[in-house]
């Protein structure tokens, strides 16, 4: 198992790097959120609406960066999350999540977290607030 008692301030928490985004994906994400918006899963309507098709919703690309915090889900939770939306995700994209540790207060993390796409460009940047349990 990972722990995050090893990590100094500067040191990356490792990446993770998502499937290519899918049509499935994102229809799934739409029935699990309520958000149907159809710039999201269908191509015409992506395109009357001026994109170049069809684009994945923020907040599937946000709640994926939580994936880097879940191999220490036993050492603790994500007390505050921030980002913000910087480019857009597209279908067959593939996403690189990061976080780096900027800060440690006690037992308090604060990282730096981004999701990126396969251009090297960032489509979110934020900050996440790690609070690890009492030992």
């Amino acid at each position: 198992m990972s722990t995050l008692t090893k990590v100094q301030v500067g040191d990356s928490i490792g990446n993770v790097q998502l499937d290519p985004v899918s049509r499935l994906d994102l229809i799934k994400y739409a029935g699990a959120s309520g958000d149907y918006n159809p710039i999201h899963t269908i191509d015409e309507e992506a395109k009357n609406a001026g994109l170049p098709g069809i684009i994945a919703h923020g907040m599937w690309t946000m709640g994926n960066l939580s994936k880097l915090f879940t191999p220490f889900y036993e050492e603790g939770f994500i007390q505050d999350y921030s980002i913000q939306f910087k480019g857009m995700v597209f279908l067959h994209d593939v996403i690189t999540l990061k976080a780096v540790l900027k800060e440690e207060q006690g037992d308090t993390l604060h990282f730096d977290v981004a999701a990126v796409n396969g251009q090297d460009k960032e489509v979110i940047k934020g900050k996440v607030t790690f609070l690890k349990y009492a030992q």
